[in-house]
């Protein structure tokens, strides 16, 4: 399946592949995910295409620092992050639903992460 999404500002746009429609998201407690109200999906960072120019990135690590969490420069808005994934070792990249116009957030099976006990 092929996803398109963007910032609130259109300035950082991107698209994403699954195997799969996506019918699930993962919605985490950290500090971060919970001021921004993020419902992630997780995928290979070799799926992910950012369609803008990356100089409309601002990126933000914070804690272990392994994860670069995106916004946008002029709107704010995070649609996704990358890191290596802690199993594999893989590039990943973790897309912000919320910013993905074809996914209906409402069907969505959200699973809790306890990210503040980490």
């Amino acid at each position: 399946m092929h996803y398109e999404g963007s910032c609130h500002c259109g300035r950082i746009a991107f698209a994403f592949e699954s195997a799969e429609p996506v019918a699930s998201a993962l919605s985490c407690n950290c500090s971060i995910c919970r001021r921004r109200g993020s419902l992630l999906w997780f995928g290979p960072r070799s799926g992910f295409e950012l369609k803008s120019d990356p100089a409309g990135l601002e990126s933000y690590r914070f804690n272990s620092g392994h994860i670069d969490h995106h916004h946008c420069r002029v709107c704010g808005v995070a649609p996704f992050s990358e890191a290596l994934d802690p199993r594999s070792g893989e590039p990943t990249v973790a897309i912000n639903l919320r910013c993905v116009p074809a996914v209906d957030l409402d069907a969505l099976e959200i699973t809790r992460y306890d990210g503040a006990s980490r």
